[in-house]
C-alpha cells in the first residue's frame, strides 16, 4: 500500500475504462494505482501524461495534470529514440568468421 502523501505519477496504460498509474518517489517507480479513467483530469487521460497526485488511505484521491513535465518527458524520450535510430547498424560478423 502506498503511504498517504503527494506523488508524481505517469499514466502507463489503459485497461478498458481504467488507467494504470506508475507512482514515483524520489525519481523511482514505487508502485502502481489503478483508477477509473474518468477520475483523471481530462487533459491527463492519455498515455504518458504526468500528474501530481494525492494518495489517501492508500488510494488515489485526486490529481493535477502537469503539462510542462509531460512535454519534457515526451521530448526526452523522443530524443533518445532519435539518437538510437541514427546509430549505424552493427556489422554482421557471421560472414567474416573463419570456419
Amino acid at each position: 500500500m502506498i503511504p498517504d502523501g503527494t506523488y508524481t505519477a505517469t499514466v502507463d496504460r489503459f485497461e478498458d475504462n481504467r488507467a494504470v498509474l506508475l507512482v514515483e518517489a524520489d525519481g523511482q517507480d514505487i508502485d502502481q494505482l489503478v483508477v477509473d479513467r474518468d477520475e483523471l483530469p481530462w487533459r491527463a487521460r492519455t498515455q504518458n501524461a504526468v500528474l501530481t497526485i494525492t494518495v489517501a488511505d492508500g488510494a488515489y484521491d485526486g490529481g493535477r495534470y502537469e503539462p510542462d513535465e509531460t512535454e519534457a518527458r515526451t521530448e526526452a524520450a523522443q530524443s533518445r529514440f532519435d539518437r538510437l535510430s541514427r546509430r549505424p547498424p552493427a556489422a554482421d560478423n557471421a560472414d567474416n568468421e573463419d570456419a
